[in-house]
């Protein structure tokens, strides 16, 4: 095998809307101290598999903090997750910053896999993971393949990177009783174990946003929003990790979802969004009653 890499510069814009023109989305991060301004931060950021990398970020006036007062409220070892504008000089603009839980020292971000009906245990795929505890070999940011969390006292948010979930034409809620596998969330803790039958307590548990691809087979109006009735792409996680048994909850018809589009959905696609697209939509997935209820952003 020998591809070929096309690489071109990225035309940046002062106000960005997507990935296309500098605009980060859901940056999970850990503040690895403050500048002498509290604007300035040293972020840990994490790849699959990668270790970690600094990045310079800054915050203004416009910025948007959730879950923290602003930016002098921020210190080093907490995980923010963030959106915000590529900088010439290669820094990060921050545009809105969430704090999801003062006190954790891990962090973990990826998709459920299982959540078990027998005890209060789930497991996660890491994509990203931060923190000392976490370390491998004394290097943060590289990840354990399935780490096992116990949720029995663990919070549940849902991420503040939509702004019109209110407006849903259902009650959009994400608990205990109605995660489910295939959902990408983030978790924070107090410590890390990889062994049971102690598993690692977890104190937050967040539902963030993600991507799914798949064809459009319906559309209806529904209140502000055009629901359209999507077909999962095989691929998709749903289609094979919501159907395990011994799971908590097992979705009805695991292969569709419903996206649910309003004014506040940035359009990206070339090709129409109508009966028989194949599409990539990125939101927040919620289990309503036994089917995916989907918010576009994109």
């Amino acid at each position: 095998m020998t591809p070929t890499f096309n690489l071109t510069p990225l035309a940046l814009s002062a106000s960005p809307t997507n990935s296309g023109n500098g605009k980060v989305s859901g940056l999970v991060a850990e503040v690895a101290s403050v500048g002498t301004t509290s604007s300035g931060l040293t972020l840990t950021i994490a790849g699959e598999q990668l270790g970690t990398r600094t990045l310079s970020a800054s915050s203004n006036s416009a910025t948007v903090f959730q879950g923290v007062s602003g930016a002098s409220a921020l210190s080093a070892g907490m995980f923010l997750n963030m959106d915000g504008a590529i900088q010439s000089d290669g820094s990060l603009l921050a545009t809105r910053v969430e704090l999801e839980e003062s006190s954790a020292i891990n962090d973990s971000s990826g998709p459920l896999m299982t959540v078990d009906n027998e005890v209060p245990v789930l497991t996660l795929y890491g994509r990203t993971e931060l923190g000392s505890l976490q370390a491998i070999n004394g290097q943060s940011g590289l990840y354990w393949d399935a780490p096992n969390f116990d949720f029995s006292n663990a919070a549940f948010n849902i991420s503040g990177q939509l702004t019109n979930l209110q407006n849903l034409p259902f009650v959009p809620s994400f608990n205990a009783s109605n995660m489910v596998a295939g959902q990408n969330v983030d978790i924070t803790s107090a410590n890390f174990s990889i062994v049971g039958p102690t598993y690692t307590p977890a104190n937050t548990i967040v539902l963030v946003p993600q991507t799914i691809n798949g064809t459009v087979v319906a559309s209806q109006q529904s209140g502000s929003f055009v629901d359209y009735t999507v077909s999962l792409a095989s691929y998709d996680l749903f289609p094979t990790l919501a159907v395990q048994q011994g799971q908590t909850t097992l979705l009805n018809n695991p292969s569709q979802i419903e996206v649910y589009v309003d004014n506040n959905t940035q359009k990206l696609n070339t090709q129409a969004l109508a009966l028989g697209s194949a599409l990539r939509f990125y939101g927040l997935v919620f289990n309503d009653k036994g089917r995916c209820g989907w918010i576009a952003r994109r």
